[in-house]
């Protein structure tokens, strides 16, 4: 029969008696360790796992009792078997001596094979089933233990579970109740109390009362349920508004289940409800913003398109430069309105946002104290400062390394002030009629914004002075996007 092999550990000091025990213990099957003294058999067994020692009692240096008496003091080998082979004739108190050793059994010599391999075939069987209940208590402790852990885990995330649907009720989001079918009784816990706005102490929780405190749009989701309950329905969820007494209307998620007897009537039913009045109200600010990016998105392609249909240039090189550089103009402050999420914008950073390609060290200076734009203004100024800015690095001040940039603002009774200051730049002449960037800037300052724009084509530089009112009066103080909507427009009648 196959088994799993165990190590016999013989002990002897002359080999010839070693080679016999080899000889008569093969046909075990079993692995068979060679030790000639004592000492080596202390060593072989502090490296190898051993299932029965054959050790003869008379041996130089270390006698058999005395090995013996070693090996049981470690906690190891206490259970080890250990069969003496004496020579000699062993009296009573030799036996109780080797016994107390602990030794299972004696050997005389001369050995008989048949009985020293019975002997040791015993002693290797039990130490293999022992080795087999060992591994299999083993195994039963490890799914006892795993089982325990499951069950822990178990217990900890229904603890968990139940924690959270207590503080659920406790913060007001979530309530329980019970409705008798039967009776008409009613039953809710202090959650479903505090959704509904209610007192335990003064509200009577029945039919009647429960539907006065429901949407008058919503009262026929309670008659829904009621019916499909009726027609066999064992569970069902809706949202529906109620109106707490104080006149606040909540949003509410209802999940309830129905419980049949044995006929399939339905005795009883039970539901939570859910107050999700804070995700509705964040569903409808995702929606309005979605509908407010779409329109702004518009807004800012028509304006895109404008550019690109009005932008006039004797090449394609500088066709593709203005209508580049203008668009990147109101993607700059695109990007800024949106990191405020579209509340506005500062001037100084527009500002900084247009001159920051130039590079210009110590030409340019600003001056003016923090001004806070509304979108559509900051959309019309950021082009405007556009204009200006490229007007300037291709013929005015910012064209050479002498001219000077000076930029300064002051708001006084809701009216902004910018006055752009040139000099030291090539001589100016009063141009003989007007770019495109010069009538979009003052179409766009003049028509949208209801300021205005005005040019000094001084021979040192140019001076121009923009006046913009932060409050506006007329369609531009409208809904969001009806002023910017109309740039286009203004645009077309500038290029005219």
């Amino acid at each position: 029969m196959d088994h799993e092999k165990v190590n016999i550990l013989l002990v002897d000091d002359q080999p010839a008696k070693l080679l016999a025990y080899e000889v008569i213990l093969k046909d075990l099957g079993e692995n068979l360790v060679i030790a000639s003294s004592g000492r080596e058999a202390l060593e072989v067994l502090l490296k190898t796992e051993i299932a029965v020692i054959l050790v003869d009692v008379c041996m130089p240096e270390l006698d058999g009792f005395e090995l013996a008496a070693m090996i049981r003091e470690h906690p190891r080998f206490q259970k080890t078997a250990m069969i003496f082979i004496s020579a000699i004739q062993v009296s009573d108190i030799d036996r109780l001596r080797g016994y107390e050793m602990g030794a299972v059994d004696y050997v005389p010599v001369p050995v008989v094979p048949e009985v020293l391999r019975a002997k040791i075939k015993v002693f290797a069987e039990l130490y293999r089933k022992t080795r087999e209940l060992e591994r299999l208590n083993q195994d039963l402790e490890d799914r006892v233990r795993a089982r325990t852990a499951e069950l822990e885990n178990s217990t900890a995330k229904l603890r968990e579970s139940e924690e959270r649907r207590s503080m659920a009720i406790a913060a007001g989001k979530m309530g329980s109740w019970d409705w008798d079918w039967i009776t008409g009784d009613w039953m809710w816990d202090e959650g479903q109390y505090r959704i509904f706005g209610v007192g335990s102490e003064n509200f009577e929780v029945n039919p009647a009362n429960v539907q006065a405190l429901l949407h008058p749009d919503d009262v026929d989701q309670l008659r829904k349920a009621i019916a499909e309950f009726n027609k066999g329905t064992r569970s069902y969820e809706t949202e529906f508004r109620i109106v707490r007494p104080d006149g606040e209307v909540r949003w509410c998620v209802g999940t309830a289940a129905a419980t049949a007897d044995d006929s399939g009537r339905v005795v009883r039913v039970s539901g939570v409800t859910v107050d999700i009045t804070e995700r509705k109200r964040a569903e409808e600010r995702q929606n309005l913003l979605a509908r407010e990016v779409d329109h702004r998105a518009k807004n800012a392609l028509a304006l895109a398109q404008s550019i690109v249909r009005l932008t006039r240039a004797d090449e394609v090189k500088a066709y593709v430069s203005a209508v580049e550089g203008r668009i990147n103009a109101l993607a700059r402050v695109h990007t800024i309105l949106s990191l405020s999420s579209w509340q506005g914008a500062e001037l100084s950073k527009l500002i900084e946002e247009e001159l920051a390609p130039y590079s210009l060290g110590g030409q340019i200076k600003l001056a003016g104290t923090e001004v806070q734009l509304l979108p559509a203004t900051a959309q019309t100024l950021a082009l405007a400062l556009h204009e200006l800015f490229t007007n300037s690095a291709k013929y005015g001040a910012l064209s050479t390394r002498t001219g000077q940039l000076a930029i300064g603002w002051q708001v006084e009774n809701d009216l902004l002030t910018l006055i752009w200051e040139e000099s030291g730049g090539p001589l100016v002449m009063t141009p003989k009629s007007r770019g495109f960037g010069t009538r979009s800037l003052l179409a766009s300052v003049e028509s949208q914004l209801g300021g205005q724009a005005q040019f000094d084509w001084r021979a040192e530089g140019l001076l121009c002075r923009l006046e913009v009112p932060l409050v506006r009066k007329t369609a531009a103080t409208t809904a969001p996007g009806k002023f910017e909507a109309a740039s286009s427009a203004e645009l077309q009648r500038a290029s005219g």
